[in-house]
């Protein structure tokens, strides 16, 4: 979530050459670290897709008006819902809310867990195989 946080604030080209860095400095397990670049460069390379999916669940609200730290929730958990399937979506979805929650305002949670519901029923809708 920092990771993407950081490309939607910084740029695309934050990417290559700080990401490997950041996850070096906050992570000692090279397991985790690379867990979190795969999600984080998967995430990125699909973020039109993910944004498009957050929009269209976000009914009375505009995607521009999101916070970059619930849109960088939103578009983690989006991604993982769409395209992790050994990750189970209610794990997925309790995820995004503590994160939100740790992270964001207090109102964060609820929102964050109305709009990945909405997601999750699209996904399921639109015949996804992974969800």
């Amino acid at each position: 979530m920092q990771a993407l946080y950081q490309l939607d604030i910084q740029g695309a080209e934050v990417l290559g050459r700080l990401m490997g860095e950041f996850f070096y400095e906050n992570e000692s397990d090279e397991r985790i670290r690379k867990l979190a670049w795969d999600w984080t460069d998967g995430a990125w390379a699909r973020v039109a897709e993910c944004d498009e999916l957050i929009g269209g669940a976000t009914i009375r609200w505009q995607f521009s008006r999101l916070s970059p730290v619930d849109r960088s929730i939103l578009r983690l958990a989006v991604y993982q819902l769409a395209h992790c399937p050994e990750i189970p979506p209610k794990v997925v979805i309790n995820e995004a809310i503590e994160l939100a929650k740790k992270y964001s305002t207090e109102k964060s949670g609820p929102f964050v867990n109305g709009v990945l519901d909405a997601v999750l029923k699209k996904l399921k809708d639109c015949g996804k195989p992974e969800v």
